[in-house]
C-alpha cells in the first residue's frame, strides 16, 4: 500500500452535519476539531518576531538552545531528568512524526504496528502507509508477535484516558519483550482534570519508574500545539533512547525535515515559561466546567475524560445520529467512527471554542 491507497479523509463525511449546524440562528458551535482558538502567547510571538532574520538553512538537529530547552522542560514539567542533547530531536509539528515513524524506522510488510482501540487515526495510516498490518489494542497481553511499533497515547485523544505508571510499566516491558519500539504520544499532558490528574502530574513513558536505568527503545512525543496555543507553528520535538534519535536524526537530514529557525525560537520562549501554559489550562478548565454538565443533562454518558482536550460522550445510539441531533442545535462534533471501530455510538466534543461559544452550546443542550 502506498500513498495513492489511503482512504478519503473522513472529516469530508461532517460537511453536511456542519452544513445544518451552520443554519442555525444563532451560528454553528463547532466542537468537532481540537484547533486552539485563543492567542498564541505575547512571549512566543516576541520571540518569534526577534528572530526573523533566518536566511541560513536550519539544522534538522535542533539548535543547542532548544534542546537544552526541552531537556530542561522536561525535568521540570514531566519528572524526567537527565535527557542529554543526543536523546532530543524537534519535529515539524507531531501529526508528520506519527505519520512518518513507521517509514524512517524502515518498517513493511510483515510488520505489525500496535495502537489503541480509541485511536487518533494517523496512527494506522502511517502503519498502512508502508503495508505494515495495525492492530488495535490496549492490552499488552494481546499485542502480537511481529509488533514492531507501539503507540500509546495518554491522555487520550479522543477518549482522555490516562495511563498510570504500573500501566506505562507493563506496557513498556511489553514492548521489550517483543524487540519493539515503544512511543509515547503525550500531547495533553499538561490538562489533567480529574483525580488524581489535577493534583498529580500525568506520568511520561520517559518517567524512570517506568523505562529503569536507560530509555532503551522508547520515545516520548510532544507537542506545543496544545498548551501553547502553536498549532499554526508547527512545533514540536521526540526525546528518548539516542540510538534510537540518531537513526531518526539520519533519516530526516535526508528527508529535509527541518523545524524553521524563527519557529526554534519561538519554542524555546514557551518551553520556558510556565505561566502563560496554566492561564491556557484555566481557560479549558472553565469551557469543560460549563460544557460536560450541559452534555450530561442532555442525556449522554461522558466516558474517561479525566485529561485532555475533550468529551468523549455517547447516548448509546450511532454517532451519526447524535451528531444530527446537536446538528439541528448547532453543535458540531466529531463522530466515534473515526477513532477506530470499537466506539460507534460515542462522539469526540473540543474544549477548543471560544467561551461565548462554548457556554452557547450549553443552553441550547439545556434547553
Amino acid at each position: 500500500m502506498g500513498v495513492a491507497d489511503l482512504a478519503d479523509y473522513p472529516w469530508d463525511a461532517v460537511a453536511p452535519y456542519a452544513a445544518r449546524a451552520r443554519a442555525h440562528p444563532d451560528g454553528i458551535v463547532d466542537l468537532s476539531v481540537g484547533s486552539p482558538v485563543d492567542a498564541t502567547p505575547a512571549v512566543v510571538r516576541d520571540a518569534l518576531t526577534a528572530a526573523t532574520d533566518a536566511h541560513a538553512y536550519p539544522q534538522t538537529v535542533g539548535t543547542p538552545a532548544l534542546r537544552e530547552a526541552i531537556a530542561a522542560w522536561y525535568a521540570r514539567r514531566r519528572g524526567v531528568t537527565g535527557l542529554a542533547p543526543d536523546q532530543i530531536l524537534p519535529t515539524v509539528g507531531s501529526k508528520e512524526l506519527v505519520a512518518l515513524l513507521p517509514l524512517l524506522l524502515g518498517l513493511g510488510p510483515g510488520d505489525v504496528v500496535v495502537h489503541p482501540r480509541a485511536a487518533y487515526p494517523t496512527y494506522e495510516v502511517g502503519a498502512r502507509l508502508v503495508g505494515a498490518s495495525p492492530v488495535a489494542a490496549d492490552d499488552p497481553a494481546q499485542w502480537p508477535d511481529g509488533t514492531r511499533l507501539v503507540w500509546v497515547n495518554s491522555p487520550g485523544n479522543p477518549d482522555g484516558r490516562v495511563r498510570g505508571i504500573p500501566q506505562l510499566q507493563a506496557d513498556v516491558a511489553r514492548a521489550r519483550e517483543l524487540g519493539a519500539v515503544i512511543a509515547g504520544d503525550e500531547c495533553y499532558a499538561e490538562l489533567g482534570w480529574e483525580a488524581p490528574w489535577d493534583a498529580t502530574p500525568v506520568p511520561s513513558i520517559l518517567d524512570p519508574r517506568v523505562t529503569g536505568p536507560d530509555a532503551a527503545g522508547v520515545l516520548s512525543v510532544y507537542s506545543l500545539s496544545k498548551q501553547s496555543n502553536l498549532a499554526g507553528y508547527r512545533a514540536a520535538f521526540l526525546a528518548g533512547d539516542a540510538a534510537l534519535v540518531a537513526r531518526l536524526l539520519a533519516a530526516r537530514k535526508h528527508l529535509g525535515l527541518m523545524v524553521p529557525a524563527p519557529v526554534q525560537h519561538a519554542m524555546i520562549a514557551a518551553l520556558g515559561d510556565d505561566a502563560h501554559v496554566q492561564t491556557q489550562k484555566q481557560a479549558y478548565r472553565r469551557r469543560r466546567g460549563i460544557l460536560k454538565p450541559a452534555v450530561e443533562a442532555a442525556g449522554f454518558r461522558v466516558d474517561g475524560s479525566e485529561a485532555g482536550l475533550y468529551l468523549w460522550a455517547t447516548e448509546g445510539r450511532d454517532a451519526w445520529e447524535s451528531l444530527g441531533r446537536l446538528a439541528e442545535l448547532g453543535i458540531l462534533a466529531g463522530p466515534g467512527h473515526f477513532y477506530g471501530t470499537h466506539f460507534p455510538q460515542h462522539i469526540r466534543l473540543s474544549l477548543t471554542a471560544a467561551d461565548e461559544r462554548v457556554d452557547a452550546a450549553a443552553a441550547r443542550l439545556r434547553s
